[in-house]
């Protein structure tokens, strides 16, 4: 399922390693299929602070602790 030969961002590649689906993802923090698709495949993406506050939100209370700066120029 993972390790498609798809170009990555590091964020993707930590979901990859911890077996985190984007779905799941996307579905926990609220925000669009799109906006996680872009987070994992496109390297120079910065999501918006509100869209990242979401999305750690959603990591935390699935039991990871992640920090926006190990993936993003924010």
């Amino acid at each position: 399922m993972f390790g498609l030969g798809k170009p990555r961002s590091e964020f993707g590649r930590w979901l990859d390693r911890n077996g985190i689906t984007q779905a799941e993802v996307a579905r926990r923090a609220k925000v669009s299929a799109m906006t996680l698709t872009r987070l994992c495949g496109e390297k120079g993406y910065t999501p918006k602070i509100a869209t990242w506050v979401r999305i750690e939100r959603a990591l935390k209370a699935m039991g990871y602790d992640v920090d926006a700066n190990k993936f993003f120029d924010m």
